[in-house]
């Protein structure tokens, strides 16, 4: 049995009738609203979601480059020594990497698990995808495989694009820190010259202190932890969703399913990536203060080491708000675009 979509098919291609063209014309864009409502979905709700938390995020970054006591004292620091505006500061590359990079994540994510699915159907005989659309069903070894696998692979393809775009929202988001550190070397310089530039002006000054290649520093560590994480955060929403929408006899993009499993796997899979991220941070920090040539020390990745979770409280806490308005906003939107009359 072929997997149906629960996201919704399109309808046959409609026949020109007797208004002919100007139908046809009308028709056209709710046929290509419906054809990308994934992508669509994903980039309205990333904008919305990202902007909304990025001072969250922010936080985050600081506590886990640099030592603060706690959450509220490095918003009072922050706050006292650069302004309001610091909070935003660096939000230009995430609302556009962000959208790029969930847009065509949700988008190969989409395509992936169906050809999971379709290849463990000829392997078991069963479809995953099937089973998880069929109301009263539970997660199985092969639908959590399936969307482990999908995940993995969405994860992995958009490291490329992601990377220089995170590192320069680091840089946005550590200029000060890094321009007032109290350390004194010969490198001093290349840290001032981070102190309050833009989104694209820091791009340009990685690129002149580490050339094109510095902004990927960091990449092993970005792949790895979206590798993993993008796994752990789609089995996590897909199971969770699943479950929800069974225990309560709803369908699985029912709202409060939704809602919480968007949370969820937001603060799943950061609860299980988290070291690795602190070590990516860590490291892309030690490589914008070092000029090309200079070879920047990588933190070793420890999952019992307290130090490598600072700042886990406010990435989990900013993860759930994030994910609970972007998946919120994403169902919605599909659901809007799958009733539009063809």
């Amino acid at each position: 049995m072929a997997p149906q979509r629960h996201d919704g098919e399109l309808s046959p291609r409609p026949r020109a009738g007797p208004l002919g063209p100007t139908i046809m014309a009308g028709e056209r864009p709710k046929r290509w609203m419906k054809m990308y409502r994934t992508e669509i979905a994903a980039s309205t709700s990333s904008v919305l979601s990202t902007f909304l938390a990025y001072p969250l995020d922010s936080v985050k970054t600081r506590m886990q480059s640099y030592k603060f006591d706690h959450f509220t004292d490095c918003v009072q620091h922050t706050y006292r020594t650069e302004g309001g505006k610091a909070f935003w500061r660096g939000v230009t590359a995430p609302l556009a990497s962000i959208t790029l990079v969930r847009t065509l994540s949700f988008s190969i994510y989409q395509k992936a698990k169906y050809t999971y699915s379709a290849w463990i159907e000829r392997a078991t005989g069963s479809a995953p995808l099937a089973a998880v659309n069929t109301l009263g069903s539970y997660p199985t070894l092969s639908t959590v495989t399936c969307f482990g696998a999908a995940g993995a692979t969405a994860g992995a393809a958009i490291t490329t694009i992601a990377c220089p775009f995170e590192l320069t929202k680091l840089s946005a988001q550590l200029s000060v820190l890094m321009a007032r550190s109290n350390t004194t070397s010969v490198d001093d310089p290349i840290r001032r010259s981070y102190e309050q530039k833009g989104t694209f002006k820091t791009a340009q000054n990685i690129i002149r202190h580490r050339g094109v290649l510095g902004l990927y520093s960091g990449f092993h560590l970005h792949l790895m932890r979206d590798t993993i994480g993008t796994a752990i955060y789609f089995m996590t929403y897909e199971s969770s969703k699943q479950l929800l929408a069974t225990s309560k006899g709803h369908s699985p993009t029912h709202p409060l399913a939704v809602v919480i499993a968007g949370g969820l796997c937001g603060i799943v899979s950061w609860a299980c990536i988290y070291p690795i991220d602190s070590a990516k941070s860590i490291y892309q920090r030690n490589c914008l203060t070092h000029s090309k040539g200079k070879t920047a020390k990588a933190p070793k990745i420890q999952f019992f080491n307290k130090r490598m979770y600072r700042g886990l409280g406010v990435s989990m806490g900013r993860s759930c708000l994030v994910n609970a308005i972007f998946f919120s906003s994403f169902e919605f939107i599909k659901k809007r675009i799958n009733r539009l009359e063809d």
